[in-house]
């Protein structure tokens, strides 16, 4: 054997070969020569995660009230029984055709599918602003969903721009992004909700806002949708309980005060994804993070009910602690499937895997708000019964709920990631 052949190495490491005018080339061009956190990628993400999250999160503190001054419903149990199917219908949408476009930003790629997103967050929010029947309130919704394929793309395209040793940050400042969303959703729709009532020298009673009270907010999410849109060319139930009676076991919250618990809690969970969580997952992997997680929110859910039994300023207090801890419980679980998750497929198939996670959440968050409409439509109606009265039998199935999610993180239903086995 020839001296040159003999000091050739066994396994030689390829050249990768780049082609011009290919995206995905320069996007691999680009992490290869700069290792770091790409910030400005990650800053176009949070944007498009923020106009995605907007309209779910800006309707809880109004949704109540919407429906009442609707006029179709005028108890209690009616107004959380038909809330109930208009944040299902959005929910129902995203079930229906998430896997869909998954596919097709796949096919094609990210970007037609997250402008047609963008898109459709700019016109149905305001069209359902404008709603003056049940039915328009619902169809608007339904639409939304239908085609605001953002989530499974943009996941995938968070793992795309960056190199695996920064998809944990990655993935976490999606969920981060989210927490944006809870912090400005709320406060728009708890402040700018009724605004003729609230803002009544801004706002006269005979103006547009008069006539259409729950406008305003979601306007303000079209015109901050549309910025964003055109950056592109370069690219939850906890409501109805606060705002409803003590005597029905609720807490007598106003909208500006869900809108501010909800702030409050977004402004939590930045804190905690930013600068917690990706350490957490660090010590514990993805796999026992999200057991602890899930086994702690289980036991906070048994502490709302007795909330409503506190006075002002106390209940306001413990409902903003119940609140952070609850829903930084849940961003860890969400966020440690989504590492697990980006990390079992190759990246021809992740967007299409991204949006069949999104699909199969989505048709449980179908039933969830009708179901828990109902649930909590029968709860009124038993509140002084011996085995888990009024509003304890909701946290009490919820908690239930919660117990089958924490099983189904063992063997043999969870299947791990190699690089994962040994959490």
């Amino acid at each position: 054997m020839a001296g040159g052949e003999a000091a050739a190495p066994l396994l030689e490491k390829k050249t990768a070969v780049y082609r011009e005018g290919c995206p995905g080339c320069a996007v691999e061009r680009r992490k290869t020569l700069n290792p770091g956190v790409p910030y400005k990628e990650f800053f176009h993400i949070w944007t498009i995660i923020l106009v995605s999250c907007l309209p779910i999160s800006s309707l809880f503190p109004f949704l109540y009230f919407m429906i009442r001054d609707l006029h179709i419903a005028k108890t209690v149990e009616d107004i959380g029984f038909y809330a109930g199917f208009v944040g299902a219908s959005y929910m129902l949408g995203r079930t229906l055709t998430s896997t869909a476009w998954g596919m097709v930003a796949d096919r094609i790629g990210r970007k037609p599918v997250i402008v047609l997103g963008i898109f459709s967050v700019f016109l149905f929010s305001a069209l359902f602003g404008l709603s003056v029947h049940y039915w328009m309130a619902i169809s608007t919704r339904f639409l939304l969903g239908s085609l605001n394929g953002i989530i499974g793309p943009i996941r995938a395209y968070a793992i795309e721009v960056c190199r695996p040793e920064h998809h944990a940050i990655a993935l976490s400042l999606v969920s981060t992004a989210w927490a944006i969303g809870l912090i400005v959703g709320p406060t728009i729709g708890g402040y700018l909700a009724q605004p003729t009532e609230k803002y009544p020298k801004l706002f006269p009673v005979d103006s547009l806002f008069g006539r259409f009270p729950y406008f305003l907010p979601c306007l303000c999410i079209s015109v901050f949708s549309f910025p964003v849109l055109i950056s592109c060319i370069w690219l939850p139930i906890f409501s109805l309980w606060a705002e409803s009676g003590r005597k029905y076991g609720g807490l007598s919250f106003s909208s500006e005060d869900v809108g501010q618990v909800l702030a409050i809690t977004g402004v939590s969970i930045l804190v905690y994804q930013t600068f917690i969580f990706p350490r957490i997952i660090r010590v514990l992997g993805p796999i026992n993070t999200s057991r602890v997680a899930i086994s702690m929110s289980m036991v906070l859910l048994f502490t709302y009910a007795p909330i409503t039994h506190l006075s002002r300023p106390w209940s306001s207090i413990a409902v903003n602690i119940a609140s952070i801890l609850k829903n930084n419980f849940l961003i860890t679980i969400v966020t440690s499937s989504f590492i697990l998750q980006n990390n079992s497929v190759t990246q021809d198939q992740r967007a299409t895997a991204n949006s069949l996670a999104t699909t199969l959440m989505s048709f449980c968050k179908t039933f969830a708000p009708a179901g828990a409409g109902i649930v909590f439509s029968w709860a009124q109606k038993r509140q002084h019964v011996f085995f888990f009265p009024g509003d304890q039998m909701l946290f009490f199935l919820l908690a239930v709920v919660e117990l089958v999610g924490l099983v189904w993180t063992f063997k043999p239903f969870l299947v791990v990631p190699d690089q994962f086995a040994s959490n």
